[in-house]
């Protein structure tokens, strides 16, 4: 059952973002973009703020779950009016709708699409280990509530998200109109920022509460502009014919390995610090202090994945303006105004 949840979401994601791009121009496609993503800071608010009451109405674990699946199958019924749009639909080039050969062999001869595929892996580690292990660490490190813990994540992960997106969208539009491949440079200025501050965040240790949330909040919105400048980045680079396939793969990179590797590794790295604070100590017993110092410094692989991220999108940004020239040249005619004939 959980396998067919998963089935579901990795269906949803490439589909609707190659609809989007169908749908929305490329110099309105990150704005366009940063509205649809805010389905996921939006998401993680509602989650973090009310998972804990709700458990505590309930008396049970299971409740978010089956509340959470209302609105979904709402939600789902509505997915049978959408109508679906040719592909290439808001180009300014005719598009063939034949079937593609080798299609992925043809996408992973994109070098922009790679680089790409790369800081996603690295952003998506980062990102779940945060989702992931916030909560606690605030829990062990701050000695926080877990409902309070709950809220400063939520602040952290959602409300920064609402801002990121919407805010950030319109900016990468407005760079993307005078510089080609403004959209990757804004978003590799935007994961150094994001790195500072979550490494500042971090690093200060046991500082006022607030100002470790209001920091790595900074550090957390910025980091929401990689969503509206690399996947907008992406349909730029592959014609539209391949943009679902392109999808799927980069997604498949960023679960399989970034979403599946940050929990695990930053775990794992966790009971290895704990362990080592506790002989540190002369310690024989492992206690919640230890933990509490192990889970902390495992979490500064959450800036080193942000700052890989941040590299892999500056070699990116290089080659991008050569592959999306790349991408028009192939497409088969260019429109031309008026209704005149068009041409090869």
């Amino acid at each position: 059952m959980r396998m067919g949840i998963g089935i579901g979401e990795a269906s949803y994601a490439p589909a609707a973002n190659s609809l989007i791009g169908d749908l929305f121009p490329a110099h309105r496609r990150a704005r366009a973009m940063g509205i649809f993503m805010l389905g996921l800071p939006l998401g993680l608010l509602l989650a973090f703020f009310t998972i804990g009451a709700m458990v505590k109405a309930f008396d049970s674990w299971r409740a978010p779950f089956f509340i959470a699946a209302v609105p979904g199958l709402i939600l789902a019924v509505f997915m049978f009016f959408i109508k679906e749009p040719k592909r290439g639909a808001a180009e300014s080039v005719q598009v063939s709708q034949e079937k593609v050969d080798r299609p992925i062999r043809r996408i992973l001869a994109v070098p922009t699409f790679l680089w790409l595929v790369l800081a996603g892996l690295c952003f998506n580690f980062a990102t779940y280990a945060c989702n992931s292990f916030l909560v606690p660490m605030l829990q062990r490190y701050f000695l926080m509530p877990l409902q309070e813990a709950a809220v400063a994540t939520g602040i952290i992960v959602g409300v920064t998200g609402l801002v990121g997106l919407t805010l950030g969208g319109w900016v990468a539009d407005k760079i993307h109109q005078r510089i080609a491949n403004g959209r990757l440079l804004f978003a590799a200025f935007s994961l150094i920022i994001s790195t500072l501050c979550t490494a500042w965040a971090l690093h200060s240790g046991r500082i006022e509460i607030g100002v470790f949330v209001a920091v790595f909040s900074v550090g957390w919105l910025f980091a929401y502009n990689f969503y509206t400048c690399v996947y907008t980045a992406i349909q730029d680079v592959v014609e539209p014919r391949l943009r679902a396939t392109a999808m799927a793969l980069f997604f498949a990179g960023l679960y399989l390995l970034g979403g599946g590797l940050g929990p695990v590794v930053v775990g794992a790295l966790s009971d290895h610090f704990a362990h080592t604070a506790m002989l540190s100590a002369g310690a024989e017993q492992m206690t919640e202090a230890f933990k509490a110092v192990g889970l902390h410094d495992a979490m500064y692989l959450i800036p080193v994945a942000l700052f890989f991220t941040m590299v892999f999108l500056v070699l990116a940004s290089r080659c991008f303006v050569k592959d999306a020239k790349r991408m028009k040249e192939g497409l088969v005619a260019v429109v031309e105004p008026e209704g005149a004939a068009a041409t090869a």
